[in-house]
């Protein structure tokens, strides 16, 4: 972000809260508002497909405006991007709580996704600017902390909010944190000096933001138009491959592109970004799944599936804290295996859950599963930035978030895609077993006639009880195949280097 050395300011605890507030209320919106959309389409009268475009529309935004920040803040000052940021996302919250129509919604949704884009990048930044580098890896603890607590907490704040008041109060919510975070910031926040000489790199933003969006166009739409045989997601495709290289031709060939090419030489800062890239596909994919699993097919009631889920994130923050004390005291890359290993195995436990498993056996192994994503999590962050040189912590926190929203879309994307094919796979299998000369079908008994597939109540019947199993299959495979997912991030750890100096602050 600068080369400005501010490890030595005061009031650090205050920066730090400041810092985690606007944090958790970015990472809040992206989960919080999910809850709210079925009340929010009555309010705007909204089509099923039309108010989907309440969450696409802050995603889209905050995907394309996460790149720059680093040059932002280099060249009006991190103080000042920051403070306007949150405001603008605070302004802009307020906005979507009084919106009355779905125009409205989108464009106050993409305001504020394009200020909320920032905060993380700019949060993670100065926590590494303020602490010196013996407490690094505590500083990164309660970062990520708050990162990995805005998916956990949001889906169950926006249904208490929307239950006990009205969806409008899942955007106002925002306002008096907004306001504390501003001020601590505007008053504790040490500045920094712009660089006014510098000149934005406009076609090389332009042909990432059109790579960047058209992917995660491609992955919100996808499902929805049945992926490629949709003109229209073969033309994201093909816009999203083209503004990527594009973009990477320019990077490698431009004068001064606003992404310096010195952060892409950086073994451990690509290594770790690109181990985060894997771990976020299977960290939201997982909590995206396991919602639905819990109340549709394990009969959970709403409030029981948000207990069961929540031991996750408590095996995550004390990890964390955990995974920052042993730093101190054994080689990362190692307390990275053993995160992974644990989280491969976590998933593939589940990859054997049916309906009937307990709640016991849920929390236990989500604990695990959170206990593993913060013993990755942690000493990962900060070997990524360990032998970055300062000058480059704008963008390097820029791109780690990138590619951590990246992992999150492509994840969801994916693993919803192939649990539904699945499904539908298992389905059309079993179904094609089910015949009126089965001799599990032919008697007298009640079950018998109550299951009888040339009847239309025994079809229907039937037909229930496959899709039960089917789905119940098809999770058991999204489970599983995530359970590979770990090894790429494995593999990584062999590129990794223990710094045996600390970067320059140049």
């Amino acid at each position: 972000m600068s080369g400005t050395d501010l490890t030595h300011v005061p009031h650090r605890a205050i920066i730090t809260g400041c810092a985690m507030m606007a944090t958790l209320m970015q990472v809040l919106d992206a989960a919080i508002a999910n809850v709210a959309l079925p009340y929010m389409q009555g309010s705007l009268s909204a089509t099923q497909d039309e108010i989907t475009w309440v969450l696409t529309s802050y995603v889209i935004a905050a995907a394309i405006m996460t790149a720059p920040v680093g040059w932002l803040a280099v060249r009006f000052g991190r103080k000042r991007l920051f403070i306007l940021c949150l405001a603008g996302f605070t302004l802009f919250s307020m906005l979507c709580g009084a919106a009355d129509s779905l125009t409205q919604m989108v464009m106050f949704r993409l305001g504020q996704g394009m200020c909320g884009a920032a905060l993380v990048p700019l949060s993670q930044a100065t926590m590494l600017d303020i602490y010196p580098f013996q407490k690094r890896a505590y500083a990164m603890a309660i970062f990520s902390s708050g990162v990995m607590l805005g998916p956990i907490m949001g889906p169950t704040l926006g249904g208490y909010l929307t239950y006990m008041y009205n969806w409008r109060y899942v955007f106002y919510v925002n306002l008096p944190f907004g306001i504390l975070a501003i001020a601590g910031l505007a008053l504790f926040l040490p500045a920094t000096e712009p660089k006014r000489e510098m000149r934005f790199d406009w076609w090389g933003f332009a042909v990432l933001a059109l790579g960047v969006g058209a992917l995660q166009m491609m992955l919100d739409r996808g499902q929805l138009l049945d992926w490629f045989s949709s003109a229209e997601i073969i033309t994201y495709a093909v816009l999203a491959a083209l503004g990527f290289y594009l973009f990477v031709v320019h990077m490698l060939t431009a004068r001064r592109p606003f992404l310096d090419p010195a952060v892409f030489r950086d073994r451990n800062f690509i290594a770790s970004v690109s181990m985060g890239f894997f771990v976020s596909m299977v960290m939201l994919a997982t909590s995206a799944l396991l919602a639905p699993y819990l109340q549709d097919l394990a009969n959970y009631p709403v409030f029981d599936a948000g207990i069961a889920l929540a031991p996750r994130g408590f095996g995550t923050m004390g990890a964390m804290f955990f995974a920052s004390w042993l730093s101190a005291r054994a080689d990362s890359r190692k307390i990275m295996a053993v995160g992974l290993t644990i989280l491969g195995f976590a998933l593939h436990q589940m990859s054997r859950w049916t309906p009937d498993v307990t709640e016991l056996q849920t929390m236990l192994t989500l604990v695990m599963q959170g206990f593993a994503i913060g013993l990755i999590f942690n000493p990962m962050t900060v070997v990524a930035f360990v032998t970055l040189p300062a000058r480059l912590r704008g963008d390097g926190t820029a791109l780690q978030a990138l590619g951590r929203n990246m992992g999150q879309a492509i994840g969801i994307s994916v693993t919803t895609f192939t649990l539904e094919r699945s499904a539908q796979a298992m389905h059309a299998d079993m179904a094609a077993r089910i015949t009126p000369f089965d001799r599990l079908l032919q008697g007298a008994g009640a079950v018998t006639r109550f299951l009888d597939p040339a009847g239309a109540h025994g079809a229907a019947l039937l037909n229930a009880i496959i899709d039960r199993q089917a789905q119940i299959i098809a999770y058991n495979n999204d489970f599983y195949a995530m359970t590979f997912i770990v090894i790429p991030p494995l593999l990584l750890l062999l590129l990794l280097r223990r710094p045996q100096t600390i970067a320059p602050a140049e």
